[in-house]
C-alpha cells in the first residue's frame, strides 16, 4: 500500500476500504466466527478507544489479539491481573545502576509491559482497585508517570482488558470512572455448531497459518487522523447526543422510560465514542460521511457498560440493553 502526504482523503477511504478486507482475511486464517467482535475491534483501534471484553474462558480472547497485533504489526504485551499485582508491575520501576568505570551509581527506570501497541489487560477485576488505576492515566494520556517523571507510550496505543462473567468471587468491580474510559462493551458469544466444528478441525490438527502483515504502523496512524477528519452530518450528531441524553433520568430530554429503569445514565464520552465509531464505521466501509445507522450500530457495545438500572429494574431481570432497546423504539 503506498501512501504518502500527498494521498487525498478520497484514495485513502478507497485504501481503508481494501486494507479492512485483508485484514479480515488473515484474521480469518486463525479465528474462526466472531465477525461482529473483529469488526468492532478494527473500529475501536481506527477511532483510538479502548475495549472492555467480557466472555468466559476458552473464547480466543487472547489468540484474536494476538493475531490482530500481528497482522497490523504492533507490538503486543499481555498482564495477567492478580491479586498481588502492583502498579509497578504494570509502569515500570526505578533501579539503581552503576556504571563500571565510575563506580557512581544513578536510578535508570525499568519499562513495564505497558509499553507497547496492543495491552491485553487479563481479568483486569481480579487486581484491587489501586493498580486498576495504573491503566487510568495510560489510557486517557497515553503516558505514564513514575517516580515523578512522565514517559510517553509509543503510538497506536490500544487497551483491551477481558473480564470473566462467571467467576465473581474475589474481584474488584471497576470503577464507573475507569468503566467510561472504555469506548466499548464487548460481549463474546459461544461459537454455533459449525463454527465450533472448524475450530475444533485447525485446533486439533498440524494447521499453522502464515499470517502476511496487511498495515504498517504508520499507515494505521493515518488512518486514526482520517477518521478525525470525516465530517458528519449535524443530523447525526443531533441524534447521537439526543440519544445519550435520554438516558439521564434528570434530564430534559430524558425520557418516561429513564426515571423507572435507570439510576444513572451516559455521559457526554458516550456521545463522542458514537460519533467516532459511525464515522469510523462509515470509512471502512467506503463512505464518506456516516449515517444515522452507523449510529445505531454502537448503540449497545458504547452504551451497555455507561448505564446503571435502578433496583426495581433489576429485580425484574431488565438489564441495560434491555433499556436501550426500549428506548430506541420510543
Amino acid at each position: 500500500m503506498n501512501i504518502t502526504d500527498k494521498t487525498t482523503d478520497t484514495e485513502l477511504v478507497e485504501q481503508l476500504n481494501s486494507t479492512v478486507k485483508k485484514i479480515k482475511s488473515e484474521i480469518g486464517k486463525v479465528i474462526i466466527g466472531q465477525g461482529e467482535t473483529i469488526d468492532n475491534l478494527l473500529v475501536s483501534i481506527l477511532a483510538r478507544g479502548h475495549c472492555l471484553l467480557v466472555g468466559v474462558p476458552g473464547l480466543a480472547k487472547t489468540l484474536l489479539i494476538k493475531t490482530f497485533a500481528e497482522v497490523l504489526d504492533l507490538n503486543f504485551n499481555r498482564i495477567q491481573f492478580t491479586p498481588d499485582l502492583m502498579p509497578s508491575d504494570i509502569t515500570g520501576t526505578e533501579i539503581i545502576e552503576e556504571d563500571q568505570s565510575t563506580k557512581q551509581r544513578s536510578f535508570k527506570f525499568i519499562r513495564g509491559p505497558i509499553f507497547a501497541n496492543i495491552i491485553l489487560a487479563d481479568e483486569i477485576n481480579r487486581t484491587p482497585p489501586k493498580t486498576q488505576s495504573a491503566l487510568l492515566e495510560a489510557m486517557q494520556e497515553h503516558r505514564v508517570t513514575a517516580a515523578g517523571n512522565t514517559y510517553k507510550l509509543d503510538e497506536p496505543f490500544f487497551v483491551l482488558a477481558t473480564q470473566n462473567p462467571i467467576e465473581q468471587e474475589g474481584t474488584y468491580p471497576l470503577p464507573e470512572a475507569q468503566l467510561d474510559r472504555f469506548m466499548f462493551n464487548l460481549w463474546l458469544d459461544y461459537p454455533s455448531i459449525d463454527e465450533e466444528i472448524e475450530v475444533i478441525k485447525f485446533t486439533t490438527g498440524d494447521y499453522n497459518p502464515k499470517l502476511n502483515k496487511a498495515l504498517s504502523k504508520e499507515n494505521l496512524i493515518m488512518f486514526q487522523e482520517l477518521v478525525r477528519r470525516v465530517p458528519v452530518a449535524e443530523n447525526v450528531i443531533e441524534y447521537a447526543v439526543k440519544f445519550v441524553s435520554s438516558t439521564r433520568p434528570s434530564s430534559e430530554n430524558g425520557k418516561l422510560t429513564s426515571d423507572d429503569l435507570i439510576s444513572w445514565g451516559a455521559g457526554p464520552r458516550a456521545s463522542q465514542y458514537l460519533i467516532l465509531a459511525a464515522k469510523t464505521k462509515a470509512i471502512m466501509d467506503g463512505r464518506f460521511s456516516p449515517e444515522i445507522d452507523d449510529v445505531k450500530s454502537s448503540l449497545n457495545p458504547v452504551l451497555r457498560h455507561r448505564i446503571i438500572p435502578t433496583f426495581n429494574a433489576e429485580a425484574e431481570g431488565i438489564t441495560s440493553i434491555d433499556i436501550i432497546d426500549k428506548l430506541n423504539k420510543e
